[in-house]
């Protein structure tokens, strides 16, 4: 059977996967994924690759508001991204990510993510952001907590969002755990 690649929408996901998904997020990043972290993996779409029957890579997109400036976005927001541990480096994270760019580029207007890693996501056209971050919190709109997080933001910027300024604000909604 080999290798195959599935894009699935939350809704549609086979009862078992979750659990195996989130297992192979916690292989590949440890003590550093959080039940947050998980949960912010939830609500979307996700790429999922088999290697015969075994889930050997994941990575999901959700919908969130991202505004630059003043304009808000419809953004998909890329959210754990895993391989096997004995896996990588075998092309897997990038064909998944080939595949959830596409699909980023085709339903929403501007792509977004956060990483320790940007030379991999930079390979599949995601782009480093330059301006400050903020968070919106009901009424209110606060730097960054932790600034560091300017960082690793990344977009993938096409249609609508082509023209944005890497150097602009960038402001997401607040949610539990990171922000973004």
């Amino acid at each position: 059977m080999g290798r195959r690649l599935s894009l699935v929408e939350d809704r549609s996901l086979e009862p078992d996967l979750p659990a195996a998904a989130r297992a192979l997020c916690t292989a590949a990043f440890g003590d550093r994924f959080s039940d947050e972290d998980w949960e912010h993996t939830c609500g979307g779409e996700r790429v999922l690759v088999f290697d015969d029957e075994d889930l050997v890579g994941h990575a999901a997109v959700v919908p969130r508001t991202i505004t630059v400036g003043e304009q808000p976005f419809l953004a998909g927001y890329v959210e754990g991204v895993a391989v096997h541990p004995q896996l990588q480096r075998e092309g897997i994270g990038r064909t998944m990510m080939t595949r959830l760019s596409a699909y980023v580029r085709a339903t929403y207007e501007l792509g977004a993510l956060s990483t320790g890693r940007p030379g991999f996501y930079a390979r599949s056209g995601w782009e480093r952001w330059s301006g400050p971050s903020y968070v919106r919190d009901r009424d209110t709109t606060h730097r960054t907590e932790d600034e560091d997080e300017d960082d690793g933001l990344m977009v993938l910027r096409f249609g609508p969002s082509a023209g944005v300024a890497l150097s602009s604000s960038i402001t997401c909604l607040g949610r539990s755990g990171d922000d973004w």
